[in-house]
């Protein structure tokens, strides 16, 4: 009943990439593709409508970016009040940009994702108000279909699923639906799962929280997973791992898509491609898997980054033929 289009998002084949990784297949589904540029709308539909069979009118999330964004596209598409709990001076402007424009009450507070989630977590408890972060179980109903897509596009399921790793919920939920495409027959196998988190933000990967997590991919800035549980499950039961990559190599994933496969994606999701390389170049043998990367967020989530990364300093010069093809290379 309540819809902005998401879900059906396209898994494209690597150009490139593929050939570097020296894998079978390498795909990647792009989530970027979803109505407010991110994963979470595919979760956040489900959890918007179950608010509303409980008859609360309003939404509240804790958010570094996507989150809010999304919250704030379909509770205005239902003429729900929205509200945003965000770590001040740690939201990409995009983001930000987005939940105000949907009309989201901004909260900044001077603390981190956790805090907020705290917060959160204790306003809901105590007023008639949807928690819709990812601990709402909805959320990882909605989110799960991706696999189900996955499997009918390829015909089965993936050997390894690789994903950005901040929250956790998003493992959490590509894992429950591979498992349950599984039990009813519609794939062979269940995949790996490899999860990637930013080495100033693993806490899965150290074992222990992260009081202060550092990372310019501002997604997984998370030092407490609220999924850290299904994380992991979904990494044991898998045989697969998570593991802590560098923003200089996130970086350069983020590059190498932009540049090598025409996919603009924001830094988070790039971590995952960053890992997949890294496993490649520690000699693991994917000769005969079938790998997809899933694109978590469109690129112009984070301009800021983009600019920083790829652009020059732009300097105008007068409008004259001779001088524009100088510019260009093409001057004889």
């Amino acid at each position: 009943m309540i819809t902005l289009g998401e879900g059906s998002t396209p898994l494209v084949r690597s150009t490139r990439l593929e050939e570097i990784v020296g894998c079978k297949g390498l795909y990647f589904k792009l989530e970027s593709c979803n109505p407010s540029g991110s994963f979470k709308d595919r979760g956040m539909v489900v959890a918007v409508a179950k608010a509303i069979e409980r008859g609360d009118t309003a939404v509240l999330c804790a958010s570094t970016g996507n989150t809010s964004a999304s919250a704030a596209a379909y509770a205005a598409r239902c003429g729900l009040r929205v509200y945003v709990i965000v770590p001040h001076g740690n939201i990409a402007e995009g983001k930000l940009a987005q939940a105000v424009a949907h009309g989201a009450r901004v909260i900044a507070i001077d603390g981190g994702f956790d805090d907020a989630l705290g917060l959160a977590r204790e306003i809901t408890d105590r007023h008639q108000i949807a928690l819709v972060n990812s601990v709402n179980p909805h959320r990882i109903e909605g989110q799960k279909t991706a696999s189900f897509e996955i499997v009918e596009d390829l015909g089965d399921a993936p050997d390894v699923v690789c994903l950005p790793v901040g929250n956790a919920g998003n493992i959490t939920a590509y894992w429950k639906g591979f498992v349950e495409s599984y039990q009813r027959e519609e794939a062979s196998k269940k995949p790996l799962m490899w999860g990637f988190q930013a080495s100033g933000a693993a806490p899965i990967v150290a074992g222990q929280r992260v009081a202060e997590p550092t990372t310019l991919a501002t997604a997984i800035r998370i030092g407490n997973p609220a999924s850290w549980d299904g994380a992991t499950n979904a990494r044991d039961e898998s045989g697969g791992d998570i593991l802590a990559v560098t923003d200089e190599k996130i970086v350069d994933a983020y590059r190498r898509l932009a540049q090598e496969e025409g996919i603009f994606c924001e830094p988070a999701s790039a971590a995952c491609v960053a890992g997949l390389l890294g496993q490649a170049e520690a000699g693991v043998d994917l000769a005969s898997k079938i790998v997809v990367c899933v694109i978590t967020g469109n690129g112009l989530k984070d301009p800021e980054r983009a600019m920083a990364e790829f652009a020059p300093e732009l300097k105008a010069i007068e409008p004259d033929l001779s001088r524009v093809e100088e510019e260009m290379g093409l001057k004889q």
